[in-house]
C-alpha cells in the first residue's frame, strides 16, 4: 500500500509539472500579445522576449479608441451576436430534441442529411446567389440565418436530450394528456439548462468572431461588425505607412505595428472578462459531445 501511494504521489507531481508547463505554452501568448499592445514596437520587433512591459507606447489604443467607426462596430457585433444567438437557440434546440425522438419519422435520414452538411456545401458564390435572391442582402438577416444553426451544436443538443430526457418521462406525460408543445416547454426546456447556456456560449461566441459573413453579404461600412472595423483600419494605417516618407514614416509604421496586438486585445477582451465566469459550460459542451453522438 505504501508502494502504491508512493507512486500516486509521484503521477500527481509528473501530472501537475506538465500541466503547468502546458498552462504556460498556452497563457503566454495571450500576456505576450497584451505587454505587445502597449510596448514601443522597436522592442517587439527586436525578438526579446516579453515579461513585463517596457517602453511604454499607447499610440495604438489612442488611434483605435479615437476611431469612431469601433464604437459603430461594437454597437453592431453586439446587436448581432444577441439576435444571431436567440434565432439559433430557437432554431437548434427544437430541432434537436425532434432528432432525439426514436418516434420520429424519417429521423435517421434526416440526420444523414444535416450531417452531410458538415462535410459538403454549395460553396460562397450559390449562398450569395441565394441571399441576393431573398432580398436580405446588407441586412441584419444576412448576419444571422446562414449560420444560423450549427451542425455540430446540433449533434452536441441533440446527444444531451438523448442521455437526459428518458422516454418513460415523456410516456407519462403524455398519459397525463400532455402533447408534444406541452412536453417540450413544459417538461423539457426546464430541465435543459446547462445544455441551452452551452449552446448560448458557443453560438455567442462563433457570431461575435465572426468575420466572413460580413465581408460577403454587407455593403455599408455603418452596418459593418467590429472584426470587420478593425481589420480596415490595419490596413488603412499599413498603407499610409508605406506611403509616407521620413520620420512621419517611422512614426507610422511604428503606430501600424502596434495596431497589430491593440485590435486583438480590443476585440477579445469582452470575451476574455466574460470567459472565467463561463468556462465551466465550456467544459460541460465538451462532455456532452464526447459521451453519445
Amino acid at each position: 500500500m505504501s508502494r502504491k501511494k508512493g507512486n500516486d504521489k509521484v503521477f500527481n507531481l509528473v501530472n501537475g509539472l506538465i500541466m503547468v508547463i502546458v498552462c504556460i505554452f498556452i497563457a503566454y501568448p495571450l500576456w505576450y500579445v497584451l505587454i505587445a499592445s502597449i510596448t514601443d514596437s522597436a522592442i517587439v520587433n527586436s525578438g526579446k522576449l516579453l515579461v513585463l512591459p517596457e517602453k511604454i507606447f499607447l499610440g495604438g489604443y489612442k488611434k483605435i479608441l479615437g476611431y469612431k467607426p469601433i464604437w459603430t462596430g461594437y454597437l453592431n457585433t453586439i446587436k448581432y451576436t444577441v439576435a444571431g444567438t436567440a434565432v439559433s437557440i430557437a432554431t437548434t434546440v427544437p430541432c434537436a430534441y425532434a432528432l432525439s425522438r426514436k418516434d420520429l419519422a424519417g429521423r435517421k435520414l434526416i440526420s444523414v442529411l444535416f450531417t452531410f452538411t458538415m462535410f459538403f456545401n454549395g460553396g460562397i458564390i450559390p449562398l450569395y446567389l441565394v441571399i441576393n435572391k431573398l432580398g436580405i442582402y446588407n441586412t441584419i438577416f444576412a448576419m444571422i440565418l446562414p449560420s444560423a444553426v450549427s451542425v455540430y451544436n446540433l449533434i452536441v443538443c441533440r446527444s444531451f436530450f438523448d442521455s437526459n430526457v428518458p422516454n418513460e418521462l415523456v410516456e407519462a406525460a403524455k398519459i397525463d394528456g400532455g402533447n408534444d408543445f406541452d412536453i417540450f416547454f413544459k417538461i423539457v426546456l426546464p430541465i435543459s439548462s446547462t445544455i441551452i447556456a452551452v449552446m448560448i456560449l458557443f453560438y455567442a461566441t462563433s457570431i461575435w468572431n465572426s468575420f466572413m459573413n460580413a465581408l460577403m453579404f454587407m455593403g455599408d461600412q455603418e452596418k459593418m461588425p467590429l472584426q470587420v472595423i478593425l481589420r480596415n483600419l490595419i490596413l488603412s494605417n499599413q498603407a499610409s505607412s508605406v506611403l509616407s516618407a521620413g520620420t512621419d514614416m517611422i512614426e507610422r509604421m511604428k503606430l501600424a505595428e502596434q495596431l497589430k496586438y491593440g485590435v486583438i486585445v480590443v476585440s477579445a477582451l469582452p470575451l476574455l472578462i466574460v470567459y472565467p465566469f463561463v468556462q465551466k459550460y465550456f467544459a460541460k459542451g465538451v462532455m456532452i459531445g464526447a459521451v453519445k453522438g
